[in-house]
């Protein structure tokens, strides 16, 4: 017997109004505990405050630009290529991790030589555990809008998505013969006339949701090194205990996700696959690159 969970769960926050929406106010309310995070360690390492401000608009910049460009150029390029104004309407979705992490990287390089006058390693080792936390509330956004869901499963644990099944709720509402898409969602769910809709939903792992309390442990684990060890001492060692935890389990993860592109189906790994591993690599590289200092 299955005991899926029925997942009929809306984006928006004021019914009929697409923006404000439950992503946007998760992805904002990440960034923000990211931020107060962030903020204390650099107080308590007596960092200028001015030069944290500096730092917030680095990242929130790097994140949503590159984002937006990884999905662009990893995932969907085939379809942007027609139609180049396209990739400036962020609100309509599309934001991949791994563009949003190069992007990153290459924004702090610049505010290591630009402001901070630290060494890169130092600000990365600090801004670790703010990303993670972020990306445990992106991916609970991500769960809001029933999207980047899991492959089918016979887990009781896995989610029926109803709206990412029934995509077009308007024709579902007309051939229902109800008023609104939102009516005819719950209808499914309660109205046992429509049981034979229902049961059509396939039960699928929820992805999104493996990925957010995955996030949220390893932001525990990066809070207890920085905070109740020495490994802030050990440039790069919380950064790349980071990139092992967060790619590799993307890795592992990706393989009950379902494809994001046409081409993930022909290869044995997918493109968040190929993409996890150099991120991967350098955290293993940085982890025996701190060890062996602490060794010698």
């Amino acid at each position: 017997m299955i005991l899926e969970i029925i997942w009929n769960v809306g984006p928006e926050l004021i019914e009929g109004w697409k923006t404000p929406n439950k992503y946007g106010l998760l992805f904002v309310s990440g960034l923000i505990i990211g931020y107060f995070v962030i903020k204390r360690m650099f107080k308590v390492e007596g960092y200028p405050e001015d030069k944290l401000d500096k730092l917030l608009m680095y990242m929130v910049i790097a994140t949503i630009v590159g984002a937006r460009l990884g999905h662009v150029f990893f995932y969907d390029w085939d379809e942007y290529k027609h139609d180049l104004l396209s990739i400036f309407k962020v609100w309509e979705g599309g934001l991949a991790s791994h563009g949003a992490a190069i992007a990153i990287l290459i924004a702090l390089w610049f505010y290591s030589k630009k402001v901070s006058q630290k060494p890169m390693l130092w600000i990365l080792d600090r801004v670790a555990a703010p990303i993670t936390v972020a990306g445990c509330f992106i991916r609970l956004g991500n769960l809001m809008n029933s999207e980047i869901v899991g492959k089918e499963t016979t887990s009781r644990f896995g989610f029926k998505f109803i709206r990412e099944y029934y995509m077009n709720g308007n024709q579902l509402a007309q051939n229902m013969n109800l008023s609104s898409p939102n009516e005819a969602y719950a209808a499914l769910v309660s109205d046992p006339r429509y049981a034979d809709l229902l049961a059509q939903v396939p039960v699928k792992h929820p992805t999104q949701l493996y990925e957010a309390i995955t996030y949220a442990i390893i932001f525990s684990i990066l809070m207890w090194m920085f905070w109740k060890t020495n490994a802030k001492e050990k440039s790069g060692l919380i950064f790349g205990v980071f990139m092992i935890g967060l790619w590799g389990m993307r890795f592992l993860i990706e393989f009950i996700k379902e494809g994001q592109t046409a081409r993930d189906s022909e290869y044995l790994i997918n493109t968040g696959q190929m993409l996890s591993i150099p991120l991967f690599l350098i955290g293993v590289f940085l982890v025996l690159r701190g060890l062996r200092k602490v060794k010698a």
